[in-house]
């Protein structure tokens, strides 16, 4: 399998988790309308309910993926998705929508935890991680182009059709893992599904130092995007006065993602992740700032929020993939154990705070741009401490391995 085929179908694998994101953005009003949904704020849930099931997904499939192999628990997650997302497409009532939105979020993390094992069995350090930026350069194409598919669909049909395409993508790429996907997981380094193993691994992540402020660091940051894709439909789209431009606005933000993601792949091996991914903090604390003294004395001027939120979410761009990558280098001997936990704890504790910022929006930016500033800079005195009080160091690669 060439690493450009490789490259794609794991991005790929990992963007059907975005697309049930993003795709569902223009239709959250639709859905309110539709089902009855009184409380303008509760649309966000239909977003929040999904991301609180990704984090909790993610807890089950890495350790799946270290007894059983990595194909089969991709394959297993993507064979559910489609089938939770059919559930979507004949449902009646909101809150049986947002239980099968929550199911669904939970088996859509099983792509990405076992993408990132995946990598892992194959590449270590700043290779992982510029591997990484480069599925991460492809998987942005989905936040880029879904919002305007959503749109698009909207046009000419209901917003149930949104997850009958999503339902369609789910297979097209289980056919295409079942056929091409190999099994990178050694046989010999096989686990099995033992609970005192399971929680000495658990211990294990979340006590090493080295990983520690990297882990709930990227959770902070991803609490400010979280709490952004939970209320941007109502702050982009009602605040701002964006709402017949709102998919191609939230779209043109993403594509700095893509962009950054993609320099980072280009930089990060010259580098190290370690430096890109702490000067990316440092510049995002101040942008946070000026978010929020924008919000504080422009609160109506969207082409002042605008630029610097798409600093902010570019900025993401040189830290999910690092941070990833630099906190699973301990964990060479259970990547896929240490994936599950610290996704866990990045994307679960991440859509959790992530839900409470939507909830605390009162029709202005503030209530965000609070938010990613203290979020940003908590991460900030959380890597400071897995770092001993040292930025910018580029280590090599003799991080001390954990052994299971």
């Amino acid at each position: 399998m060439s690493r450009t085929e490789f490259t794609v179908m794991l991005a790929f694998v990992m963007a059907l988790q975005a697309l049930g994101i993003d795709a569902m953005l223009p239709a959250l009003s639709d859905i309110a309308r539709e089902l009855n949904v009184a409380d303008g704020n509760d649309r966000q849930l239909v977003v929040g309910t999904y991301l609180i099931g990704m984090g909790l997904g993610a807890l089950v499939f890495g350790f799946l993926a270290d007894r059983f192999g990595r194909k089969p628990v991709v394959l297993g997650g993507i064979g559910t998705y489609c089938l939770f997302d059919f559930g979507c497409i004949v449902v009646n009532d909101f809150n049986t929508l947002l239980m099968f939105r929550f199911a669904n979020g939970m088996v859509a993390s099983a792509g990405s935890v076992v993408a990132n094992a995946i990598v892992r069995d194959r590449f270590e350090g700043d290779a992982m991680a510029r591997v990484v930026s480069m599925i991460a350069v492809v998987f942005m194409i989905v936040p880029v182009m879904a919002p305007s598919i959503g749109q698009m669909i909207l046009l000419f049909a209901g917003w149930r059709a949104i997850f009958g395409m999503m339902f369609v993508m789910g297979v097209l790429m289980f056919l295409w893992v079942l056929f091409r996907l190999p099994e990178t997981l050694a046989p010999k380094d096989r686990q099995t599904l033992d609970v005192r193993r399971i929680a000495r691994n658990f211990r294990l992540v979340m006590t090493n130092r080295d990983a520690f402020g990297y882990i709930f660091g990227a959770m902070l940051v991803f609490a400010g995007l979280y709490g952004y894709i939970n209320c941007a439909e109502q702050l982009v789209g009602e605040h701002f006065g964006q709402g017949q431009r709102f998919a191609y606005v939230f779209g043109a933000m993403a594509i700095f993602m893509a962009l950054s993601n993609f320099v980072n792949s280009r930089i990060v091996e010259r580098f190290g992740a370690r430096r890109v991914s702490h000067m990316a903090l440092l510049v995002f604390v101040g942008t946070a700032g000026l978010q929020w003294l924008a919000a504080a004395w422009a609160p109506n001027n969207f082409y002042l929020f605008a630029p610097l939120m798409t600093v902010n979410l570019a900025l993401i761009g040189f830290l999910g993939a690092n941070s990833s990558s630099i906190a699973l280098q301990p964990f060479r001997h259970f990547a896929g154990s240490a994936s599950s936990l610290q996704t866990t704890v990045r994307v679960g504790g991440g859509a959790v705070l992530g839900a409470m910022i939507g909830a605390a929006y009162d029709g202005t930016a503030r209530p965000l741009a609070m938010s990613l500033f203290f979020s940003s800079l908590l991460g900030m005195l959380l890597i400071l401490y897995s770092e001993r009080g040292k930025l910018f160091r580029r280590r090599k690669e003799t991080v001390p391995q954990v052994e299971d």
